[in-house]
């Protein structure tokens, strides 16, 4: 079903975004007289055209950023926490706002808007909370007289490069956790998302203007191309480079990181499955996969992408399936009831095309996966989801496609579907739809899922903020939000304090001299 966008009429989305810009307090300087033009993926229509950062700026930003580094780790960090919970209010107050300007600059539909702005809020009360728990650990001392532990200090400035498809929310569980770690930080968003990036440095800054003031250049916005990245992604004055995009992009920012001695935290691809079982409850199963394949028109990192289905469930299960892509609601993501809205820009949906015709010379059956609306919004891209029966994990399904496609294949058994989960080079997120606790916990264990997220009875995406977020092999290894990610925006030490009156050396080495 496909929804064109009648109701909502002549408003044009450049006139909302006026709306919300002037409601945060973002200067029009920054978004109406700039050199790079922003598009809607919901019409196609220019949105704004911001001011873009040079190489130059990026050194000066940098410079600023260390000096806001050295004053800021100074202060306690309960004190940094209160920061932190003050931005948290900020988007408490314009959560409408902010979300609706996800919609409108990256197209997800609107309960994903202001689910992206919860996202933030949540990770600044788990900051919060954090700013009084960045412990060390008090280790056992071989030498008598001696006590040994380990602390933690804040590194310096963070570099934050995000994606547009979480404009917002991935800037925050970086930014979060390197505020209260008592480090600096500066962004350089997608150039495909840069108002919502305005918008919330708008907000961060009320929110220091109600904090009494932090240092200049604690959180600095670097809008612009791969330019402005490399610029920070080169400075050796940022230790820490934290990055979400593609697998291509990690690998060049990981290298050139590594080349200087820095460190990178990388969330990289996805090309994450779900496994049907024979037990499993079906209508759950359904639901879950639904939301995980066709959610954010496929544009999420844990986006489902391979479906495994066993023997015994797969000629009832794929039909239901291929009902519901066939129902969905596809049109204007402003609009009540749409579940569905458009890629991101037309290369994504040509990247589409290109994958379901290397499918199709497979010889996969294919349902759906053709562009809609297209006579109501010329320059935007609607597709219809693609449900792609295929006999095995050929290349292309090795491949992540960001886009709304669906690789069905059918296992024999759990160690065979586990097999296939795993021989893909990606290691994002993974699911489990048994009611057999064996199956789960083999899938769960050593043996089981390889990838850095792993779930039973819910699908590969829509991750809380308590748990690690990342994942291995081409994911890149990098850990975000929960857990203890926070250990990544800080230097380690280990002490070893002497309190005796005497000097016994660590495996019994003698070193005695005469003074």
């Amino acid at each position: 079903m496909t929804k064109s966008s009648a109701a909502i009429g002549a408003k044009s989305v450049a006139a909302e975004v006026a709306e919300v810009m002037r409601a945060v307090g973002v200067p029009d300087a920054s978004w109406r007289n700039g050199t790079r033009a922003t598009r809607s993926p919901i019409t196609g229509e220019v949105i704004a055209h911001v001011a873009e950062a040079s190489g130059d700026d990026v050194a000066g930003a940098v410079a600023r950023s260390v000096a806001a580094f050295e004053a800021w780790r100074t202060v306690p960090a309960p004190r940094r926490g209160e920061l932190v919970r003050l931005i948290g209010e900020e988007l408490r107050a314009h959560k409408a706002e902010l979300g609706h300007l996800v919609t409108l600059e990256a197209g997800k539909i609107v309960s994903e808007g202001l689910g992206e702005v919860q996202e933030m809020i949540d990770i600044c009360d788990f900051a919060v909370g954090l700013s009084r728990q960045l412990y060390g650990l008090t280790i056992a001392s071989e030498r008598p007289g001696h006590r040994m532990m380990e602390s933690w200090h804040p590194v310096g400035p963070v570099g934050i490069i995000t994606a547009f498809n979480f404009p917002v929310a991935v800037w925050s569980w970086n930014a979060a956790l390197a505020l209260v770690c008592g480090n600096s930080v500066l962004w350089k968003p997608s150039e495909k998302t840069p108002l919502t990036a305005l918008a919330v440095q708008a907000l961060f800054e009320r929110a220091v203007h109600a904090f009494g003031g932090a240092p200049e250049g604690l959180s600095q916005l670097l809008v612009g191309g791969a330019d402005v990245g490399a610029a920070l992604v080169d400075d050796s004055r940022v230790p820490v480079v934290s990055a979400t995009g593609s697998t291509r992009m990690g690998r060049i920012v990981s290298e050139r990181v590594a080349r200087r001695f820095g460190r990178s935290i990388l969330e990289l691809g996805g090309n994450n499955a779900a496994i049907v079982c024979p037990s499993a409850d079906l209508d759950l199963a359904l639901r879950g996969i639904a939301f995980a394949a066709m959610g954010t028109a496929g544009q999420r990192c844990t986006s489902l992408r391979r479906l495994i289905v066993q023997e015994g469930v797969s000629d009832g299960f794929v039909p239901r399936l291929a009902k519901a892509y066939g129902s969905v609601s596809i049109g204007d993501p402003r609009e009540a009831g749409t579940l569905i809205g458009p890629l991101v820009d037309a290369a994504a949906y040509e990247g589409m095309q290109k994958a379901l015709e290397a499918a199709r010379a497979a010889g996969a059956t294919i349902h759906g996966g053709e562009r809609v609306l297209a006579d109501v919004w010329p320059d935007a891209y609607y597709v219809r989801p693609a449900l792609v029966e295929i006999d095995e994990q050929v290349e292309i399904v090795t491949h992540e496609t960001f886009a709304p496609i669906l690789y069905v294949l059918r296992s024999a058994g759990l160690p065979e579907s586990i097999k296939l989960q795993n021989g893909v080079p990606q290691g994002l997120s993974s699911s489990i739809f048994t009611n057999d606790l064996r199956e789960a916990e083999a899938f769960l264990s050593a043996e089981g899922s390889d990838c850095g997220i792993a779930n039973v009875n819910i699908g590969p995406s829509g991750a809380e903020i308590g748990g690690a977020f990342g994942g291995e092999k081409e994911t890149g290894g990098g850990r975000e939000s929960g857990s203890d990610a926070w250990k990544a925006y800080m230097r380690r030490a280990t002490n070893t304090i002497n309190f005796s009156r005497q000097l016994p050396l660590a495996q019994g080495v003698s070193f005695d001299v005469e003074g």
